[in-house]
């Protein structure tokens, strides 16, 4: 009792790491990019208030990366400590490509993000904009290497087993493994689209603090254009994804579809409890046919049921539920992004089409919606390929540590509480940085303001005598 109390402590210590973990490096690939775009636009208009974003959304950045890497570090120590047989078993694929990633993080993010912060003065335009360059292509190929990693883990390739351990036959084939161009095209986008509403909800945030600069709506516009762009190329990967998965993983996307037997003419099953005893769906509200016509493309398609993997498929109801979180919450950012686009088109000259305080609130919601589907959508793909840590080379009992339960679970109430703080340290940081930014060019809608502020002033901004600027 010991031992399992033991690894389902480990197993919930490592789950706590990775979901605070992800939540930094998810923002940092692509806020990385969007600072690139703020200082392209500066450097070809010479417009302040593109600096001005750049110079608010890099500090955001920084912190961010500051607590990915930290994050990152801690997790890494578990795979000695609460997970011995993966490295011991899979370590000479899964070393390099953590290796490289950290390279990458390290010497090329780190140093350049330095230049980005304190060289501007100390620099030229065009070293400084490299710079900007180099950190956003470190976050991305950061990212490959850990997606190479992960996906092989789902859907391994390009090695065999020698004396119990993994050797590689072929890195194209580990790191290209079946799994990998949809898993790394599923998250780059779920970055985007984060990162998105974090710039949208945080400059209607400054918004509705009076901040009507120009500054503000431009960047207000980059993150609901970004995201309207976006939520739609993330559908059509998540299709594609889902084909993969129904592929190369038929025990996960049964459980995330609620699917209990093999059969033809499978429904798309929208509302259910999952039970696991009995077998079954509990107070199903399902559509029929549905599932095999757009897993199969077929109305009479067969899908695998979990009784073709007794005994080997994931946690049903964890899988199911997070799965439609995460679909729930991509309906909603394509709602309000494209809603948020019809209101803030530049065509638009009626005021009455454009931004609103409730409008503008609903954006301040959204903020970290991004956290909240992408959070899901891990779930749904670690918890999805238990029991294997390793599909059908290593389960996760098999990599446990020794380490008594009352270690464990002190360690993961301390975890569990400094990230709990850190947490909401962020969250309180953010805000309080969009709080006091100061500003020097003026609101939108000032008579004096320049040719391309009034372009861009498509935000009705109610006249008020004397409107703050920050």
């Amino acid at each position: 009792m010991d031992g399992l109390d033991a690894f389902l402590l480990a197993r919930l210590q490592f789950a706590a790491n990775i979901t605070f973990h992800i939540l930094f490096p998810t923002i940092s690939i692509s806020l990385g990019w969007v600072l690139l775009y703020f200082k392209l636009r500066f450097v070809k208009s010479q417009d302040p208030f593109w600096m001005d974003a750049y110079q608010f959304w890099v500090k955001i950045f920084a912190l961010t990366f500051a607590l990915g890497v930290v994050s990152g570090i801690t997790m890494s120590f578990q795979f000695g400590t609460n997970w011995p047989g993966y490295m011991q078993k899979v370590g000479n694929i899964a070393g390099p490509l953590l290796a490289y990633e950290v390279l990458t993080a390290f010497f090329l993010e780190a140093t350049m993000l330095g230049v980005m912060l304190f060289a501007r003065e100390r620099v030229s335009e065009a070293m400084h904009t490299t710079a900007t360059l180099l950190v956003a292509g470190g976050t991305t190929l950061s990212a490959f290497w850990i997606l190479a990693l992960n996906s092989w883990m789902q859907t391994p390739a390009g090695f065999e087993m020698i004396n119990g351990q993994a050797h590689v036959t072929s890195w194209l084939q580990v790191i290209f493994n079946p799994s990998f161009p949809y898993r790394l095209t599923h998250m780059l986008l779920a970055s985007g689209l984060t990162v998105a509403f974090l710039v949208a909800g945080i400059s209607a945030y400054r918004w509705l603090r009076d901040d009507r600069s120009a500054e503000v709506i431009a960047s207000l516009k980059t993150g609901i254009y970004m995201a309207a762009m976006l939520i739609p190329l993330q559908i059509i990967a998540g299709d594609l994804h889902g084909l993969n998965t129904l592929e190369h993983q038929p025990a996960k996307l049964a459980a995330m579809e609620g699917i209990w037997k093999t059969e033809k003419g499978v429904p798309a099953v929208l509302f259910a409890l999952p039970d696991e005893k009995a077998k079954e769906n509990r107070y199903e509200i399902a559509v029929p046919k549905l599932a095999s016509l757009y897993l199969t493309h077929s109305l009479d398609g067969e899908v695998k049921g979990l009784d073709e993997f007794e005994g080997k498929h994931p946690p049903v109801a964890p899988v199911f539920w997070a799965f439609r979180i995460m679909v729930g919450v991509g309906m909603l950012m394509l709602l309000v992004s494209w809603a948020s686009v019809l209101r803030l088109a530049p065509w638009k000259k009626d005021p009455s089409r454009q931004l609103t305080v409730w409008h503008a609130r609903l954006l301040v919601a959204m903020t970290f919606a991004g956290w909240i589907a992408l959070v899901a959508g891990w779930y749904v793909t670690e918890i999805g390929r238990q029991p294997w840590l390793v599909t059908g080379v290593l389960t996760a009992a098999d990599a446990a540590s020794k380490v008594p339960a009352p270690r464990i679970a002190l360690t993961l109430t301390m975890y569990l509480t400094l990230y709990a703080v850190l947490l909401v340290s962020y969250v309180s940081v953010v805000f309080y940085l969009a709080r006091h930014r100061k500003h020097a060019d003026k609101p939108f809608g000032d008579e004096t303001a320049g040719d391309t502020e009034k372009e861009l002033n498509v935000v009705n901004y109610p006249e008020k005598e004397g409107a703050p600027n920050a």
